[in-house]
């Protein structure tokens, strides 16, 4: 089947030939009778039946190299990856987990980027999302921050709003507040409201929620002691919480920090972690872990939190 079909399209790439051929011969006149438009038309008629004979002479050696139902071949993962990741990658031994700073090492080791990446953990656990009381989210503070630059808003009384801004807030407003997201205008990574202003804010939980900006009790961030949760936001205080795949992501600083002001980050992140652990799960609580940075190889981390 697979000769026949190639017969049948090496026919149609010499049908197609000729027909470029026939085009040639008139291309002369065609120019002599018409104008500039006209040869520019011309031009890209033949352009376009040329690039069909290609197509079809493709598919011609498709058919011969590759029968048909045969699977198509793809490149390794690694192999689709940029030189310099490539280059990291040999860096870093296959099936093999790393202690705790060793990999944090090695992940500044490795890191392929020019500009001062993030130091990221993935966790992988053992919960369902589904269940309630297995769906982890919480906050926590890390004790060298994270590197980024927190912008906080607070939405609260004008009296509240006073000692927010001698907290450090970047934003504190009542009622201008709502005009500004009105607008669609938000200029702010973490919003802090009190209990009785967040009703407000449900119109306009389709423009915060999908940015994880809506203030949640959860991530301390309804509270009525606003000023102590501006100057954790902007001490570093970061949230995380298990995604729909049972998988953790929480940046723990900068390339930048070195190993040891990452590690003692990352270890505050791993007993809040352990924390969490629910009491109605059985089995394993966390499967595996990585750390890599923004565009650098994943490094396994040993699995000590069981």
């Amino acid at each position: 089947m697979a000769e026949e079909e190639a017969k049948n399209l090496e026919d149609k790439i010499a049908e197609a030939k000729e027909v470029v051929e026939e085009n040639k011969e008139e291309v002369a006149e065609t120019f002599a009778k018409a104008g500039k438009k006209s040869r520019k038309h011309v031009e890209e008629v033949r352009a376009e039946e040329e690039r069909q004979a290609r197509k079809l002479e493709r598919k011609a050696n498709e058919a011969v190299e590759k029968p048909k139902g045969a699977t198509p071949v793809t490149r390794p993962r690694i192999e689709r990856r940029g030189k310099k990741y490539q280059e990291s990658a040999k860096l870093i031994e296959k099936n093999k987990a790393y202690a705790l700073k060793e990999a944090i090492d090695l992940a500044i080791k490795t890191n392929p980027a020019k500009f001062d990446a993030s130091i990221e953990i993935h966790a992988r656990l053992g919960v369902d999302p589904r269940q309630a009381d297995q769906n982890i989210r919480t906050t926590l503070v890390l004790p060298n921050g994270n590197g980024k630059t927190v912008r906080v808003a607070v939405f609260a009384p004008l009296d509240v709003c006073k000692a927010a801004k001698t907290a450090g807030a970047d934003i504190a407003e009542d009622e201008e507040f709502l005009k500004q997201l009105e607008k669609g205008t938000i200029n702010f990574d973490v919003l802090i409201a009190t209990p009785q202003y967040m009703p407000k804010l449900g119109k306009y939980a389709r423009l915060l929620g999908p940015k994880g900006l809506m203030p949640n009790p959860k991530a301390g961030t309804v509270t009525m002691d606003v000023e102590k949760a501006v100057k954790e936001a902007k001490a570093g205080k970061v949230e995380y919480r298990v995604d729909k795949q049972s998988i953790v992501h929480l940046g723990v600083g900068k390339v930048s920090f070195g190993t040891d002001k990452l590690l003692e980050n990352a270890n505050a992140f791993f007993d809040s972690l352990k924390a969490q652990k629910p009491a109605s799960l059985k089995g394993t609580y966390v499967k595996s872990v990585y750390v890599t940075t923004t565009m650098g190889p994943s490094i396994q981390i040993e699995n000590i939190y069981n």
